[in-house]
C-alpha cells in the first residue's frame, strides 16, 4: 500500500496547480458575498462598510424594473430551451435521411462553424446585418415589399432576435449530439418496419424518436438548470437602452447595478439570489435526469 501511494504521488501533485487555481478564482471570490448584506464602500472595505442586513434585498424588490428583469430572463431562457430542443432534433433526423456522406458531412460542418465564434464578433456582425438602414436583411424585406424592422431596437422584436440568433449559433453543436444518438438505434428495427409496410413518417415516429428519447430527456432536464442564464455575452453585445424593457436580464442588470452605477451591495444581492435559485433548479433538473434518463455523475 505504501509503495502504491509513493508511486501515485506524482499524479496527485499534478492536480495541485489546478486545485490552487480553483481555490483562488472560484472559492476565493465567494467571500465577496458579504457585500450583499453591506452598504459596501470600496474605501472602507469589507470590515468597515455599514452592515444593512437584508436591506439590499428589500431595495431590489422595491425597484420597478426588478420583476420585469426576472420575467425577461425566464421568458428568453425558456424560448431558447424550446427552440434549442425542437430545431436540432428536426435537423438531425433530416440529415440522417441523406444518403450521400459528403453532402451530409459538409452540412454538419457548415452549421457547426458559428459555434466557434464569440458573441463579441457575432454581435458586431449582427448589428450590421440587421441594421434598419443598411442591413442586408432589411434590404431583402424592402425588396419583397415589406417594411424594414428595427430588430435590435424594437422591444417587440428584440427577444425573438436574441432567440433566433442564439439558435443559429448553437444548433449545429446540438444537432451533432442528436446524430450521435441516432447511430445507437438498431438498423434491424427499420428493416422490420419496412417489411411491415411502414413509411418514412411512421418509422420516424415509432423508431427514431423513441430511440432518441433518452438523450432528449437528458438534455432537456439538464437545460432546466440554466433557466436563469439567458445569455449575458450575447445580450450585452446586442442590446441598448432602447430595449431594456424586453432585453434586460439578471446578468446585465447586475452588471449595470454593480459596475455602471457602483451599487455593489444591491448588485451582489441580485447575484446571490440568482445563484440560490439556480442551485435549486440544477438540483431538481439533476434529480429529473436521474429519474427519467438514469443519468448520474457519481
Amino acid at each position: 500500500m505504501r509503495s502504491k501511494r509513493i508511486k501515485e504521488m506524482p499524479l496527485h501533485l499534478m492536480l495541485l496547480p489546478g486545485a490552487i487555481l480553483v481555490l483562488i478564482y472560484c472559492y476565493g471570490p465567494m467571500f465577496g458575498i458579504i457585500m450583499a448584506f453591506q452598504n459596501f464602500k470600496p474605501a472602507f472595505g469589507f470590515f468597515r462598510s455599514e452592515w444593512v442586513g437584508i436591506g439590499n434585498f428589500s431595495y431590489i424588490v422595491d425597484l420597478p424594473s426588478t420583476f420585469q428583469v426576472l420575467y425577461n430572463t425566464v421568458y428568453i431562457a425558456l424560448m431558447k430551451i424550446v427552440a434549442g430542443l425542437v430545431v436540432p432534433i428536426a435537423i438531425a433526423i433530416l440529415l440522417n435521411e441523406i444518403g450521400k456522406t459528403f453532402i451530409k458531412r459538409s452540412i454538419q460542418t457548415l452549421i457547426y462553424l458559428p459555434h466557434f465564434l464569440s458573441w463579441i464578433i457575432l454581435g458586431g456582425i449582427l448589428i450590421d446585418v440587421l441594421s434598419p438602414s443598411s442591413g442586408i436583411v432589411n434590404r431583402v424585406l424592402e425588396g419583397i415589399g415589406l417594411p424594414s424592422v428595427y430588430f435590435l431596437g424594437d422591444n417587440r422584436w428584440f427577444p425573438f432576435t436574441v432567440v433566433i440568433t442564439d439558435l443559429w449559433k448553437e444548433f449545429g453543436f446540438a444537432t451533432i449530439v442528436y446524430l450521435a444518438a441516432l447511430t445507437s438505434i438498431n438498423p434491424n428495427l427499420y428493416e422490420a418496419a419496412i417489411v411491415d409496410g411502414a413509411n418514412r413518417w411512421k418509422q420516424t415516429w415509432h423508431i427514431t424518436l423513441p430511440g432518441m428519447m433518452p438523450i432528449i430527456v437528458l438534455l432537456t432536464t439538464l437545460s432546466l438548470g440554466s433557466i436563469l442564464n439567458a445569455g449575458f455575452d450575447q445580450i450585452f453585445n446586442m442590446y441598448s437602452p432602447q430595449v431594456y424593457e424586453s432585453g434586460d436580464i439578471i446578468d446585465t442588470f447586475v452588471y449595470r447595478l454593480g459596475l455602471v452605477d457602483a451599487q455593489f451591495g444591491p448588485a451582489t444581492a441580485v447575484g446571490l439570489f440568482k445563484s440560490i435559485v439556480s442551485l435549486a433548479f440544477i438540483s431538481v433538473s439533476y434529480l429529473l435526469a436521474y429519474r427519467l434518463a438514469n443519468y448520474r455523475i457519481f
